[in-house]
């Protein structure tokens, strides 16, 4: 009866707590969107919905089959086709943000058969794995969640600047606040706290748009940052619960954690609302602006960062 009655009141919490929404009854007809990561979590729930707006959605995954399987579900559930002539249409593209070749590949493509680019959704990650590295050496969360958006971002932008008014959205993470950016040991052979490294990355991202909104003032391409709460994905499959924790875990996250419809939602609203065109170089949860430690708003370090970058990334020799 306990267990029942604190089920049944965390199911109330849960239903009176809501969700930000990203209503906006925009259209997104005729505008082309790109997302990395966007067969699961986050990612695919941001297609889906830029999907029923009627945008042309660009699914850059690493794993093809997979991405795949989750455009037939998608459009299933959507219920909208390309053929219709009046919906919208799901691509999916092979990205694998390991691999700075893979990501040269993707790019290439995209520049010869895209004639504009209205967002670009740097959604995908990796989460406290083990120790390892990128095909080019990279600590892999630094690799992946900054390094690779940081040379798909680039190279895309002349795209993005011939399409403005266009949009650049960061996914970033709360846990940004426990990370710092250690120029000694960008990456993790002196020491490795895989907690650490994800938050390090997830603070690059913040830095990284914040170099970047700078960079493009004036150009019509807009970036902004954003933390989706605490949601359930498959994010955290290299965090390890005790078989007899998880039932519990199970519940709280049900309770607690928002689902991926509902994490989507600030990606969703920075992507296609007009409440926020011109908007640039700013922090968001919830659909609403936040503000930044100030370590996240470093610009030497940002600038610093950024140049660090360019050498690892191969865009500078």
């Amino acid at each position: 009866a306990l267990a029942l009655g604190g089920g049944l009141l965390l199911a109330a919490w849960r239903w009176l707590r809501g969700a930000a929404r990203a209503v906006t009854g925009s259209s997104m007809r005729g505008k082309t969107v790109i997302i990395t990561g966007a067969n699961s979590g986050l990612g695919r729930a941001a297609a889906a919905e830029l999907l029923r707006m009627r945008a042309r959605v660009i699914m850059g995954c690493r794993d093809r089959e997979r991405a795949e399987r989750a455009a037939r579900e998608i459009r299933a559930e959507v219920g909208e086709r390309a053929e219709d002539g009046g919906g919208g249409e799901l691509v999916v593209r092979e990205l694998d943000l390991a691999s700075l070749r893979s990501i040269r590949a993707f790019c290439h493509r995209v520049l010869q058969e895209e004639p504009r680019l209205d967002v670009l959704i740097n959604n995908a990650g990796i989460f406290q794995c083990p120790y390892m590295k990128t095909e080019d050496g990279f600590e892999m969360q630094f690799g992946v969640n900054h390094l690779g958006h940081f040379l798909l971002t680039n190279l895309l932008l002349g795209l993005l600047k011939h399409s403005a008014p266009s949009r650049i959205v960061v996914v970033s993470s709360k846990l940004y606040k426990y990370g710092e950016i250690n120029f000694e040991d960008l990456n993790s052979e002196i020491s490795y706290n895989k907690s650490f490294c994800y938050s390090r990355s997830k603070l690059a991202n913040l830095l990284f748009a914040r170099e970047l909104a700078r960079r493009l003032e004036g150009t019509g391409v807009t970036v902004n940052s954003l933390h989706p709460g605490i949601v359930r994905t498959n994010l955290g499959r290299h965090v390890n619960i005790p078989l007899l924790a998880r039932p519990l875990f199970n519940l709280v996250s049900w309770a607690f954690f928002k689902s991926p419809l509902e994490g989507a939602q600030t990606s969703i609203y920075l992507a296609s609302s007009p409440d926020v065109e011109g908007v640039s170089g700013k922090y968001f949860g919830d659909c609403k602006e936040e503000e930044l430690l100030p370590k996240a708003m470093d610009d030497l370090v940002a600038r610093k960062l950024w140049d660090i970058s360019e050498v690892m990334v191969g865009l500078l020799k």
